[in-house]
């Protein structure tokens, strides 16, 4: 009986769906944003994506080729990982660093645990985490030859006014591919519309920082305010292109929408409480982990409040940090800015030493 029976193991059904068609489909979606990022930025932001592309399919062709494993670089992954990876860089990083994040991304994150589909992470959001905490100078310096001044959202949180409008068509300061919310939304757009992502993560995410940012943010429902924080920080690009990662959300319906509900509280948290005024990656990275539980606890036992009880403990210990990073800040700001203030006194008067005291000038235009 068993040599008229065909063994072979899952799965039995399969898509026509093939993963290099959907990868296809987000580096199309995300031509958009890669464009407009060039025509801000100018060439350089095409030499980051270049290098960033090259290094991570460099890296998987040349990993299958040592440990004589499948070549996959033909299913389009690497190059998408490649091209969120420079998205999310500043157009003045050092390009030897945007390589090492390229190769961080692939070799540690995604090869090492078994190639596509075993990585726990998002590989370019780890590689983005990796090069903030290695190279912090350099990851937050956003001073290219169109703009020098800080980011949209940290100038908002220095109780600085933004415009929204230059926020939401792109003309601010930011890593190469988030600023455009416009050419982001058309990319949004397409995928929906082809059935590659649906508004399950990023209308649940969106929508929880909004109300997050309104109830915590200390502006209320001000409408420039929320408009702000929905424009800026690379928010748009990490709710429908990277949350939105099959292999890193979670698989049940009820589970996504609890996973869209813990990056908004996430990100609120950093950006409302914390020191810095961004925290979608590290918001994103954090529920990737939470979300590789919930995956392991839906095939073991189908447990869906094993998933809602680790996310409650996850964010009872995001909530304590962020606070108590918050409040740590708050009493050292003002003496770091007095430190600062004295040692530019110091060095002006090193300079001028007839002079009693210095003022800063605005500058007139």
């Amino acid at each position: 009986m068993s040599g008229l029976l065909k063994v072979s193991s899952n799965p039995h059904i399969r898509s026509k769906v093939t993963t290099s068609s959907i990868m296809t489909a987000v580096v199309i979606a995300l031509l958009p944003a890669a464009g407009f990022g060039i025509y801000n930025f100018g060439p350089r932001a095409l030499a980051v994506m270049a290098v960033t592309i090259a290094s991570t399919v460099l890296t998987e062709l040349l990993f299958g080729w040592l440990w004589k494993k499948k070549i996959t670089i033909s299913d389009m992954s690497a190059v998408v990982t490649g091209l969120l990876l420079a998205l999310n860089l500043p157009v003045s990083i050092p390009l030897w660093m945007a390589a090492l994040g390229g190769v961080f991304a692939i070799l540690v994150v995604k090869m090492l645990f078994g190639g596509l589909g075993q990585n726990f992470m998002n590989p370019a959001l780890a590689a983005r985490c990796f090069l903030l905490i290695s190279f912090p100078s350099q990851m937050t310096n956003f001073a290219c030859d169109a703009y020098t001044g800080a980011t949209p959202l940290a100038a908002l949180k220095a109780g600085e006014s933004v415009n929204v409008m230059n926020m939401i068509v792109g003309k601010t300061a930011g890593t190469i591919g988030e600023t455009s919310v416009i050419a982001l939304l058309i990319g949004a757009c397409f995928l929906i519309l082809i059935g590659v992502i649906d508004l399950r993560i990023p209308g649940t995410y969106i929508v929880t920082v909004i109300l997050f940012a309104g109830i915590f943010g200390g502006h209320g429902f001000d409408p420039a305010y929320l408009s702000a924080q929905l424009a800026g920080g690379g928010l748009i690009l990490g709710a429908f292109f990277m949350a939105t990662d099959y292999v890193t959300r979670p698989i049940t319906i009820k589970g996504q929408y609890v996973y869209g509900a813990v990056l908004g509280l996430l990100t609120g948290i950093f950006r409302i409480f914390g020191p810095g005024a961004e925290g979608v990656s590290y918001a994103i990275i954090l529920g990737n982990l939470l979300a590789e539980r919930q995956v392991r606890n839906v095939k073991n036992k189908n447990d869906i409040q094993a998933m809602l009880k680790e996310a409650g403990i996850l964010f009872a210990i995001t909530l304590i940090a962020g606070l108590l990073l918050g409040f740590v800040y708050e009493l050292t700001k003002e003496p770091i800015r007095q430190q600062e203030e004295k040692a530019v006194q110091e060095a002006c008067q090193a300079v001028f030493a007839d002079a009693e005291h210095f003022e800063e000038l605005d500058a007139y235009t």
